[in-house]
């Protein structure tokens, strides 16, 4: 049986393919975004559909969904953090990177996608692409232990 593209180790069967399908509901905000990704895997852009928000469908591209879906090719999903989203909650939000080749260019999405539970079911709501954080340098004094770790100072190691 195949693994589950949303990276769990589990078989696919047993693991998202029974919430994309509609066998069952996602039990949290996570196994929803899991579920989204193997969606986009799969080409199952009515799911995509189906699982955004009532509230939040107002301009949704199914066309352009699923030409995404079906030109990527679907590299891996991360995620990064989550933050709620459990069985007894009714919000959350997980951040993920979801990697992919389109003409032979790989690229990462990288998101933090808002989730609510409505009448026992989680939706997406909303995402934001999550910005690569600014590049911090630090200035080093020459007489300042160097920073590869080797215990010497930065003049007589690595300046």
């Amino acid at each position: 049986m195949a693994i589950c593209p949303c990276g769990s180790g589990a078989p696919y069967g047993a693991c998202c393919e029974p919430i994309v399908t509609g066998a069952r509901p996602a039990e949290t905000a996570e196994k929803l975004m899991r579920a989204r990704y193997c969606a986009y895997v799969k080409v199952q852009t009515d799911f995509l559909f189906e699982t955004t928000h009532p509230d939040h469908r107002q301009g949704y591209d199914q066309k352009g969904t699923k030409e995404w879906a079906e030109n990527a090719d679907w590299q891996g999903l991360e995620i990064v953090a989550s933050q709620g989203g459990e069985e007894e909650e009714n919000s959350g939000e997980v951040e993920f990177i979801a990697r992919y080749r389109l003409k032979g260019a790989l690229h990462e999405h990288h998101e933090s996608a808002r989730f609510e539970r409505n009448e026992g079911r989680w939706f997406f709501t909303e995402g934001a692409i999550v910005r690569p954080k600014p590049l911090v340098v630090t200035k080093i004094g020459r007489n300042e232990p160097c920073p590869c770790g080797s215990g010497a100072k930065y003049k007589k190691c690595c300046l």
